[in-house]
């Protein structure tokens, strides 16, 4: 962990980049999902700058659908540090990623990104703020939450309800709550103490969790956006040049 003032920030992450990236399609036939450039940034390259810049030194990306093309973008990057974590024999779920990567972690809870995510802070880095809220005695994961409001690009219902304290309970069907699960989060290798061997998706931990009450939410301070398809690219161009101005 890295201190910053009275924070301590995880020193490693884990970046998710092994989708196939088909509802991004055409933009996606050639290049994969992680490489499509928003507002002139492969998106891939917005998430390790973010974690640069609060001083993480490590980050686990994982691969598969056009993984070379991945692994050449990434080898001039030093800051912070990039380990392949490759899945081109087979894709292991958004949680059985993890697991695999768990050894480059220790003990050491570690920042949790889809490489797809993009946001605008607003006056203090979320990524700072998350780590400012994790508290592992009592959370096995704390994600970064945005408001379905206002959230760029995003139309759906929502992912949790988060109660006064943080706590988190996933939506239900026909529910509409107020928070979509940003694609970021601070995550304890606890979490996966009892993982399946077999592929699975984080939506299993996060559950377990959810009984045990020990999965958190933060709000996002900012705006989110959701680069889902090529429409959606241009709005978030169009949400980063307004928040410039």
């Amino acid at each position: 962990m890295v201190q910053s003032g009275s924070t301590v920030i995880p020193r490693r992450a884990m970046i998710l980049s092994a989708g196939l990236g088909t509802r991004m399609q055409p933009l996606t036939d050639r290049i994969p999902k992680p490489l499509v450039a928003v507002g002139g940034k492969p998106l891939i390259n917005h998430v390790l700058d973010r974690l640069a810049a609060v001083g993480v030194e490590t980050a686990v990306v994982n691969v598969h659908h056009m993984a070379d093309q991945i692994e050449e973008h990434l080898k001039p990057r030093r800051v912070p540090n990039v380990i392949i974590s490759d899945e081109r024999r087979a894709l292991l779920g958004t949680g059985g990623a993890v697991v695999k990567a768990l050894p480059h972690f220790g003990e050491e809870p570690f920042f949790h990104i889809n490489s797809d995510t993009i946001w605008i802070d607003g006056v203090k880095p979320n990524l700072e703020r998350l780590a400012a809220a994790f508290d592992r005695s009592r959370m096995d994961a704390l994600l970064l939450l945005a408001p379905t409001a206002t959230s760029v690009g995003y139309t759906g219902a929502g992912d949790y309800a988060m109660d006064s304290d943080g706590r988190l309970r996933p939506r239900i069907e026909r529910e509409v709550v107020p928070f979509v699960y940003s694609g970021v989060a601070i995550l304890s290798p606890a979490l996966f103490s009892r993982a399946p061997k077999d592929p699975f998706p984080l939506t299993v931990p996060f559950n377990r969790a959810t009984e045990a009450g020990r999965l958190y939410g933060l709000r996002l301070e900012g705006v989110w956006m959701h680069v889902g398809t090529p429409e959606a690219v241009a709005a978030a161009e169009a949400a980063i040049l307004a928040s410039a101005a």
